[in-house]
């Protein structure tokens, strides 16, 4: 059945009467009579009763007429959500982030998308760290990643969102606590929680880094996958951790935040596939980019400059 036939048959319903009908649909009359006949015939079911004076539905017409009206409703915002997507205005955003940042970085992310673009969903995958989002990317599972360079996998770039110091995650009760301010070096005996070594931590990496300019290396006490996890061990006072300052955006219960001197800090960057073409990552990119969310261009061969963060 051709989808003409319902507009052609919605209008004689609407009007009852085939000339208006006609010139509504910028038509002749004839025509559109052939093509109601043919859409009855092929229903096998009379769908207006005709007279000289008037047009009417017929029963079968009027039942008809309710679910044409509501098929052609669906084609129209069918159409219209097809128009969208191809604007990049609606559609699913994808995005991985590394568990630091979905304290800080992810709530300002969503309240852009939903102020700029209130009818894309955003699908938000979290604790996820730097490798697991260039495989998410690599493997299209992703459409974004929100993660700390440098990256290694080919056919990936990124802009630079953020620099961020580490700070120092102890529990109430440390004998630190009472400190404003805290010296790596003074950390040399310290029971460290760390992320797991088989993740390939870029904070694990400015962690290490930064003891051992102070003359140490952390002796690491406890591995977890997730920033929520480290936290909790601190809490429990089984040791401190090392992360970025972001973790200060949601207070835990237990847990005393402290600055921390002699730390290189960790940057955080939005990593997309170089070869993605979508209007809503497009999209996306300029409105980073108005809100001025980016710190900095990154180097034209999508490398990092040799010294500026670990």
């Amino acid at each position: 059945m051709e989808l003409r036939y319902l507009r052609y048959f919605a209008a004689v319903a609407e009007t009852r009467h085939f000339g208006r009908a006609a010139e509504h649909l910028h038509m002749a009359q004839p025509p559109l009579s052939q093509a109601i006949r043919r859409l009855e015939t092929e229903l096998g079911v009379a769908l207006f009763t005709r007279t000289t004076r008037q047009v009417s539905l017929t029963s079968a017409g009027e039942v008809f007429r309710t679910d044409v009206e509501l098929i052609l409703k669906a084609v129209e915002e069918a159409v219209a959500r097809v128009g969208r997507l191809a604007s990049g205005v609606e559609g699913v955003l994808r995005v991985g982030l590394t568990g630091s940042a979905s304290y800080r970085q992810l709530p300002a992310l969503a309240r852009l998308v939903k102020r700029e673009l209130p009818e894309v969903m955003l699908e938000v995958h979290t604790e996820m760290l730097t490798p697991a989002q260039e495989l998410g990317l690599t493997e299209r599972r992703l459409d974004v990643g929100v993660l700390r360079p440098p990256i290694r996998r080919e056919g990936l770039t990124h802009r630079a969102l953020d620099d961020e110091p580490l700070v120092l995650a102890l529990p109430e009760e440390h004998w630190l606590s009472e400190a404003d301010t805290v010296r790596v070096e003074r950390l040399r005996d310290e029971n460290f929680i760390m992320y797991a070594a088989t993740l390939s931590s870029v904070v694990n990496e400015a962690v290490v880094r930064s003891c051992v300019a102070a003359g140490f290396h952390p002796r690491c006490a406890y591995e977890v996958t997730e920033t929520s996890a480290a936290l909790a061990l601190v809490a429990a006072g089984l040791g401190i951790a090392v992360l970025p300052d972001s973790i200060r955006s949601a207070p835990r219960e237990g847990v005393l935040c402290k600055t921390l001197e002699g730390a290189f800090p960790v940057r955080l960057a939005l990593a997309w596939r170089e070869d993605d073409e979508s209007p809503l990552l497009k999209n996306l990119l300029e409105i980073l980019e108005r809100n001025e969310m980016f710190v900095a261009p990154v180097p034209p061969d999508g490398h990092e400059i040799p010294g500026e963060y670990p």
